[in-house]
C-alpha cells in the first residue's frame, strides 16, 4: 500500500494562538479519525499513525511526523497508548484538568517520537519569515521570542510525504525542496518488526540543500503500560554508573549505580525529571531498560550511535527516557542511524 500527501499552508494552518478559535479535541477522537496502519508478527501488534496535515493524530511542529506509534500490544499488555486525554492548541506544553491531562499540539505525541532540536534559520528570521524543522517542514515564524519546543508556527511547506506498508513494516519518506535549494532533503524512516518481541526504526537523512543539517536529536520515548500510573519500583537500568548533572527533582527516585529506581507511585500532578549522564563515547552505552513492576514488562531501546546526552521526564501516566544523539549531514551527504526495541516479561532476558 502506498500513499502520497502534499502539505501546504494554503490548506492547513497549524498551532495558532487561542484566539484562532481552535477547540480542545479529545485524544480518542483524534485517534479514531487519524490515518493509520497496523503491523504484526508472532509477538507484537503495532498501530502506527500516518503523516496527514488535515487528519493526522500528530500535527505539531516539535516532533518528526512519521512513525508515531499509538499502541503496541505485547504479552497481553498495551504500551505507548496516549498519556493525555485531550489536545488544545492554546496549551503550551500540558496542563491538568478534572478529566486528566490536556496536551498542547506540539507535545501531543505518543510512542518513541523524535525531535530534531535545531530550528534552522529561526534565530535570524523576523516574524513572518520562514525556518526549517526536519521531519516537519518549512514553517512561518509567528512570535518574536526565542525558539522553544512549544513555539507556535504556521506550516508553509511540509514537502511530500509517502508511505509503503507491508504486514510487518512501514516506510515513510519526506521529500522537501529541490537539489540546490537552501533547505532540501530526503528523509526516510522504516519501522520494521523483527523476530519475536522486537522492532527497529531505521533512518536515513540525505541532504540535497546548501546548508549543513547539523542538530541534536532526541527520542522522546513516551512509555505507558496498560494506561496505568508510573509505580514505585519502576526501574531504569543502563550500562554505566549514572552520575546526573543535577539532583533528581523532586528526590522521588533513588540512583543506585547503574539503576534509577522510583521509590513511590506518581500521583496527581507529580512530575519527576533527572539526568542520565555518566555514559561513554561508544554506541554501546545507548542501551536503556525500563521495567514496570506491576506487569513485569521490560522495554529496552538500543542504538548504533553514541549518546550526546540522556535524561528522564515522567508524570503519573507516562515515563519517558530521552536519549540524544548528534546528527550531521553535510550538503550532498547523508546520515544514518537505527534504534532497536526489545520487550520481555518477568523471567525473560530483554
Amino acid at each position: 500500500m502506498a500513499l502520497m500527501m502534499r502539505c501546504r499552508a494554503a490548506a492547513v494552518l497549524l498551532l495558532l494562538t487561542a484566539a484562532s478559535g481552535a477547540a480542545q479535541v479529545p485524544a480518542a477522537k483524534k485517534a479514531a479519525v487519524a490515518p493509520k496502519v497496523e503491523l504484526h508478527n508472532s509477538a507484537l501488534r503495532m498501530r502506527v499513525y500516518l503523516p496527514d496535515a488535515a487528519k493526522g493524530f500528530y500535527t505539531g511542529v516539535r516532533f518528526d511526523w512519521s512513525g508515531v506509534i499509538g499502541d503496541l500490544q505485547f504479552a497481553g499488555h498495551h504500551l505507548y497508548r496516549s498519556w493525555f486525554t485531550a489536545v488544545d492548541p492554546s496549551v503550551r506544553d500540558f496542563v491538568y484538568s478534572a478529566q486528566g491531562v490536556t496536551a498542547g499540539a506540539n507535545s501531543a505525541a505518543t510512542g518513541p517520537v523524535e525531535e530534531f532540536q535545531t530550528a534552522f534559520g529561526y534565530d535570524t528570521a523576523k516574524v513572518g519569515d520562514t525556518f526549517l524543522k526536519i521531519g516537519v517542514g518549512i514553517l512561518r515564524k509567528l512570535e518574536d521570542r526565542p525558539y522553544r519546543f512549544d513555539t507556535r508556527a504556521e506550516l508553509v511547506d511540509g514537502g511530500t510525504w509517502t508511505h509503503k506498508a507491508t504486514a510487518d513494516s512501514v516506510t515513510f519518506t519526506q521529500t522537501l525542496g529541490r537539489p540546490g535549494d537552501r533547505y532540501a532533503y530526503v528523509y526516510t524512516k522504516v519501522l520494521r518488526l523483527g523476530a519475536g518481541a522486537s522492532f527497529s526504526i531505521e533512518h536515513r537523512l540525505q541532504n540535497r540543500g546548501t546548508v549543513a543539517l547539523t542538530t541534536p536529536l532526541y527520542d522522546h520515548n513516551f512509555l505507558t503500560v496498560d494506561s496505568r500510573t508510573v509505580h514505585g519500583g519502576t526501574t531504569i537500568t543502563v550500562r554505566y554508573p549514572i552520575t546526573p548533572k543535577s539532583p533528581v527533582d523532586p528526590p522521588q527516585v533513588r540512583i543506585d549505580g547503574h539503576r534509577a529506581v522510583y521509590q513511590s507511585d506518581l500521583r496527581g500532578q507529580d512530575k519527576v525529571t533527572f539526568g542520565l549522564q555518566g555514559f561513554g563515547t561508544t554506541a554501546a552505552d545507548y542501551d536503556f531498560k525500563v521495567m514496570d513492576p506491576q506487569s513485569g514488562v521490560t522495554a529496552r531501546v538500543q542504538a548504533d550511535r553514541p549518546l550526546a546526552d540522556a535524561s528522564v521526564w515522567s508524570i503519573a501516566p507516562v515515563i519517558a527516557v530521552e536519549p540524544f544523539i548528534q546528527i550531521d549531514a553535510e550538503p550532498g551527504g547523508e546520515f544514518r542511524w537505527t534504534y532497536t526495541y526489545t520487550y520481555s516479561t518477568a523471567g525473560q532476558v530483554p
